[in-house]
């Protein structure tokens, strides 16, 4: 919840300073839970929030670890690419890992990493140099377009990761172009990924809290636009330019910002749709949304060589 360049600090939910004493801190706290409790009428969404941020600094060593901070660096280290080998990125590791990947092409949140990396440069100022863009208290100033920016790369890259585990019967393709301008992230598809389950076209996101459904539409205090459609609509333009057909779309989310872990709308304009919290989305891809074709056989080599022809990327 808290580890999202969108998300308010553990302070901002219990509403104090982060220089506040302990005591001032456990005062805010229990105040904060009796707003917030939802038998008082409040908000039970908030009511976890509270808790999580009492877990991050209600105690002497807890608190000194937040205060410290992780940053938002790079969170996957990024493989060299040869002809004829997949690129993407990897989790660093202190060890060989041998098990057998998904095989990847692209750089996942690529344009958005170093789109942010530009700007927040710029934001700071000419001759201000900065230690580390990635530094919390650096990330949490900048302007909501910035920091968003640098939350679609990190979801993006945590789908990347999930995906790559999944094993070599599977193919990912990152950041591919999908209509509009050339390089236009807005008219991207994060990823599509084929498998014994299907072909399916997954937007990787992340508001910056909870989310709702309304008429097979994701909205909430952060949402844009309908990603929904957007996704939908990117899609079949993949769909046409490569002569393949898309078994599902998913939605891929924080665990915090949905109510249920895999939540599956149905057919929204032909196509099955579902909307995954992250730590579920191995589970879907496995097993396949419900409604959505496999496939299966020599298929799979034939879709897998028609989107290699057709995906170019941002």
């Amino acid at each position: 919840m808290f580890d999202s360049p969108l998300s308010a600090s553990a302070y901002d939910v219990l509403g104090v300073e982060p220089t506040v004493d302990d005591d001032g801190l456990r005062k805010a706290y229990r105040l904060r839970l009796r707003q917030t409790h939802p038998d008082t009428g409040g908000d039970a969404a908030v009511f976890i929030q509270v808790q999580r941020a009492w877990e991050l600094v209600g105690t002497e060593e807890a608190r000194a670890a937040y205060d410290r901070g992780h940053g938002f660096a790079d969170a996957f280290a990024p493989m060299s690419s040869t002809a004829g080998s997949s690129s993407g990125w990897r989790a660093p590791s202190t060890h060989a890992d041998t098990r057998p990947r998904a095989r990847s092409y692209g750089q996942p949140g690529g344009w958005r990493r170093e789109r942010y990396l530009v700007l927040i440069r710029e934001w700071a100022g000419r001759g201000v140099t900065l230690e580390d863009p990635y530094d919390p208290a650096v990330v949490r100033s900048a302007p909501h377009h910035l920091r968003r920016l640098l939350a679609d790369a990190l979801a993006e890259e945590a789908t990347a990761r999930i995906v790559a585990d999944l094993g070599m019967g599977y193919t990912v393709w990152h950041d591919v172009a999908a209509g509009g301008r050339s390089g236009d992230p807005e008219s991207k598809l994060d990823h599509i990924v084929l498998g014994p389950s299907g072909l399916y076209g997954v937007l990787s996101e992340d508001f910056g809290g909870p989310v709702r459904l309304r008429r097979g539409e994701i909205i909430g205090d952060g949402v844009p636009g309908s990603p929904i459609a957007d996704l939908l609509g990117r899609m079949r333009v993949i769909a046409r330019a490569a002569g393949v057909r898309f078994s599902g779309a998913l939605v891929v989310l924080p665990d915090d910002d949905v109510m249920t872990s895999i939540d599956e709308l149905g057919k929204v304009r032909g196509i099955p749709v579902v909307i995954v919290a992250r730590s579920a989305l191995s589970t879907v891809l496995r097993r396949g949304a419900s409604g959505a074709r496999a496939i299966g056989g020599n298929e799979v080599f034939d879709v897998r060589t028609r989107l290699q022809q057709a995906v170019r990327f941002v």
